[in-house]
């Protein structure tokens, strides 16, 4: 019984003996100067401007862009049906898809990818990387595929996000001018016949100089190049029964994915546009071969 008490005794002491640090802590905290609180105003700009940059990603990431995507497989098609599977080869379209997926975006990184940055970085050299990229590109159907989607991607920045997207303020006024003359320019030049040399419009220099004017930084503008090449291919191979909807969506939000698009961005990163070349050379015959095919029902 006695032992009892003595426990309880040692334990409310130690309580007593805690809540004097408690307080002695509570002290020297009351000491410390406080900083001075973050003004409302700052905070808001900061979420406000979160919140427009993710906005803008999302309309771009929009499956629904009018980029006319949807009626081109990227080769897949032909691929497909030059690749007939044979009995007992232990293959199976998941798995011949799944290898296609990745030299193709393989492809578009060491082709486009280093335009779409060269652009973003330098908007002034728009004409020339437009006007290389086709030099550049020998694959016809590769070629009328870039073409069509860039102009779309230029009608919607256009008549669609051009007014939301201008200058607001001085101090981003100086930086987005400039390159909005020069698209300005550019969008003249593609619509003027009586130009001696006139515009492309291909996709990749035009999606680096508008999503500078978009103010999306380069990182996200160069995943985001990958990741839609990445949807439209995968959405190409759903229409093709290759996968149902439950993979896409698997394949889309898959690690391996995300990990191959960023080793794709840090191995091109600094890649100038004279260096890019085709690294996956293949590609282009299956592309080109898509003209050829019996029954189609895609674009190229």
């Amino acid at each position: 019984m006695s032992t009892s008490k003595e426990e309880r005794q040692a334990i409310e002491d130690e309580i007593i003996s805690l809540e004097k640090q408690l307080d002695a802590a509570k002290r020297k905290l009351n000491d410390i100067p406080q900083q001075p609180a973050i003004p409302d105003a700052i905070i808001t700009k900061t979420h406000l401007y979160e919140a427009s940059s993710l906005h803008t990603l999302l309309l771009l990431a929009d499956s629904a862009l009018p980029l006319g995507s949807f009626a081109f497989s990227s080769g897949l098609e032909s691929f497909l049906a030059h690749k007939k599977l044979e009995h007992g080869s232990g293959l199976s379209q998941q798995r011949l898809f799944s290898a296609f997926l990745s030299l193709s975006l393989q492809s578009l990184a060491s082709t486009a990818l280093p335009y779409v940055l060269a652009t973003y970085r330098n908007p002034g050299l728009l004409f020339e990387l437009d006007n290389d990229f086709d030099a550049s590109t020998p694959c016809a159907v590769a070629r009328r595929a870039s073409v069509a989607q860039g102009r779309a991607l230029l009608s919607v920045w256009e008549r669609s996000l051009h007014s939301h997207y201008a200058p607001i303020t001085e101090d981003e006024s100086h930086l987005a001018t400039e390159p909005q003359s020069i698209l300005r320019s550019f969008s003249t030049s593609l619509r003027d016949s009586r130009e001696l040399v006139s515009a492309n419009a291909h996709l990749a220099p035009l999606w680096g100089i508008v999503t500078l004017l978009l103010r999306i930084d380069l990182k996200s503008s160069a995943y985001l190049f990958l990741f839609s090449h990445s949807r439209t291919v995968i959405s190409a191979a759903v229409r093709a029964s290759v996968l149902g909807p439950y993979q896409a969506q698997s394949v889309l939000a898959s690690v391996d994915l995300q990990n191959h698009i960023e080793s794709l961005i840090e191995s091109y990163w600094y890649r100038k546009p004279e260096d890019a070349g085709q690294s996956v050379p293949v590609l282009d015959l299956w592309a080109g071969r898509h003209e050829k095919l019996y029954s189609r029902i895609f674009n190229s």
